[in-house]
C-alpha cells in the first residue's frame, strides 16, 4: 500500500522544507488576520495530503489523497470568502479540480475493470502484457494503455496548470501569499508532475501519450513566458512564470528523462518559494498593493531584499552560471534531436528562453529600481529613519537627543516589522539551499 523510494523521499523532503518555510513566514505575515488559525491548519492539511500522495502505492489511496489535495487547495483559495474576485477564483479552481478528478476516476475504473487490482506493483507487472490490449466500443478499437495513460496525464496536467487548463492558477493568487508560496509555486504543481513520473512505466509503451506530453509542455512554456511579459499584477506575473516553468517539466516527461525532470523540479520549487517570500515582503511594503505600476524605488529602503530578488530572478531566468541554467541544460540535452517534433519543441523553448529574462527583468527593475510610483504612505514612514541613520544626523544627535534614532527606527518598523524580520531569515536559508 505504501512505497518508500527515491522519488517519494525526494519529493516529500522538498515539500516538508517548503511547508516549514511557508508556515514560519505565514505566521508573521498573517498575524493581523482574524482567521490565521484556519490558514495554518489548512496549510498543514494540504501538505499532509501531498506527502500522503507521494508514499501511496495503491490506486485507491492515490485517488483519495488527490481528492484531499483538491479540497484543501479550494479552501485556501477561498480564504477571503467575502471578496467577489475570490469567490470567482474559487469557483474556477473548483471546476478545474473536478475535471481533473473525473479523469483520475476514469483511470481508476479502468484499473479495477482490467487489472482487477488497485496495487501499483501488480498493475506495473501486468503493463507489458497489455501492450496489445484494446478496448472496443462498438466498431471502434482503442489502445488500452493509451487511454489509461491519457486519463492519468490529463488529470496531472490540469492540476499542473498546463495549456488550456492554465486559467485557474493566476486567479488562484487570490489566496494569501503564504498559501501561494506553498501551493501554487511548488507543491500543487509538483503533485501533477509526480503523478506522471510515478506512472512512467506506462509511458514506455504509449508513444501517443509521450507526443501529447511533449506538445502540451512546449505550448505551455512558450505561452506562459509570453503572457507573463504583459502582466501588471506582480502575483499573476509569478503565476504565469510558474506555468511556463512547469511546461519544461511536462515536456521532459514526454522525452522520458525523469531524473533531469526531478532535478529541475527541486531547483524551480525552491527558487519559486524564495521568490514568493520576497514578493510577499514587497507587497507588504507597498501597503498590500500588487499592481506593479504603483511600485518602485524599494531598493532605497530594503536593499538586501532587492539584491536577493535580483538573485532569485537571475536563477529562474536560467541565465549562465546559475542553478536554473544547469537544470535547463540537462533537459535541453534530451531535446536535441532531428525529427520534426523536436524541432517544434526547440522553437518553443527558444521563445521561452527569450521572454523569461525579459519578464524577470521587468519584475526586478520596476519594483526595486524603478521610479517611485507607490502611494506616499508606503515611503513616508521610511523618511525619518533614513535621515536618522545618516552620518550628519548621527553627529548632531549623539550628544543632544540620542533617543531620536531609536524612535524613528521604531516608527519605521512598526508598519511591517514582523514581515521584514521573518522574510529575511527565510530567504537567506532558501538562498543557501
Amino acid at each position: 500500500m505504501f512505497c518508500i523510494d527515491t522519488l517519494a523521499l525526494t519529493a516529500s523532503a522538498l515539500v516538508l522544507t517548503l511547508t516549514s518555510f511557508a508556515l514560519y513566514f505565514g505566521v508573521e505575515y498573517m498575524y493581523r488576520e482574524a482567521f490565521i488559525n484556519r490558514l495554518l491548519y489548512l496549510l498543514n492539511m494540504f501538505a499532509t495530503s501531498v506527502i500522503f500522495l507521494f508514499f501511496c502505492y495503491d490506486y485507491f489511496l492515490i485517488m483519495l489523497s488527490w481528492e484531499c489535495i483538491g479540497l484543501f487547495s479550494l479552501l485556501l483559495v477561498n480564504f477571503y470568502s467575502t471578496r467577489v474576485y475570490t469567490i470567482k477564483a474559487a469557483q474556477k479552481t473548483f471546476v478545474f479540480s473536478r475535471v481533473s478528478d473525473m479523469f483520475m476516476f476514469t483511470s481508476f475504473l479502468l484499473t479495477v475493470v482490467v487489472f482487477n487490482s488497485t496495487d501499483l506493483s501488480v498493475i506495473f507487472l501486468q503493463v507489458p502484457f497489455m501492450a496489445f490490449h484494446f478496448l472496443f466500443i462498438g466498431n471502434a478499437a482503442f489502445h488500452f494503455l493509451t487511454v489509461f495513460s491519457m486519463a492519468l496525464v490529463l488529470s496531472g496536467g490540469i492540476k499542473a496548470a498546463q495549456f488550456f487548463s492554465h486559467v485557474w492558477l493566476p486567479d488562484a493568487m487570490e489566496a494569501p501569499t503564504p498559501a501561494s508560496a506553498l501551493i501554487h509555486s511548488s507543491t500543487l504543481v509538483v503533485a501533477g508532475v509526480f503523478l506522471v513520473i510515478r506512472f512512467s512505466v506506462l509511458l514506455e509503451f504509449t508513444l501517443f501519450t509521450n507526443y501529447f506530453l511533449i506538445i502540451l509542455g512546449a505550448l505551455t512554456l512558450s505561452f506562459g513566458a509570453v503572457t507573463a511579459v504583459f502582466q501588471t499584477d506582480i502575483k499573476k506575473l509569478v503565476a504565469y512564470s510558474t506555468i511556463s516553468q512547469i511546461g519544461y517539466l511536462v515536456c521532459g516527461c514526454g522525452f522520458c528523462c525523469y531524473e533531469e525532470v526531478l532535478i529541475y523540479l527541486v531547483i524551480h520549487a525552491l527558487n519559486k518559494a524564495f521568490l514568493f517570500v520576497l514578493v510577499g515582503h514587497t507587497v507588504h511594503f507597498f501597503s498590500a498593493n500588487t499592481d506593479m505600476r504603483q511600485m518602485g524605488g524599494a531598493y532605497s529602503y530594503s536593499f538586501d531584499i532587492a539584491v536577493l530578488l535580483a538573485g532569485a530572478c537571475f536563477n529562474l531566468a536560467g541565465l549562465p552560471y546559475s542553478a536554473g541554467f544547469l537544470g535547463k541544460e540537462f533537459l535541453l540535452f534530451q531535446v536535441l534531436r532531428d525529427d520534426f517534433l523536436s524541432l517544434f519543441v526547440r522553437g518553443c523553448w527558444m521563445v521561452s528562453f527569450f521572454f523569461t529574462p525579459i519578464y524577470m527583468f521587468i519584475l526586478v527593475f520596476v519594483v526595486s529600481f524603478g521610479t517611485k510610483k507607490g502611494a506616499l504612505a508606503a515611503y513616508s514612514p521610511s523618511w525619518d529613519p533614513l535621515y536618522a541613520s545618516s552620518f550628519l544626523h548621527i553627529l548632531n544627535t549623539t550628544f543632544t537627543d540620542p533617543q531620536s534614532i531609536k524612535e524613528a527606527s521604531i516608527s519605521y518598523m512598526y508598519r511591517f516589522q514582523h514581515t521584514a524580520l521573518t522574510s529575511r531569515p527565510t530567504v537567506y536559508v532558501l538562498t543557501v539551499f
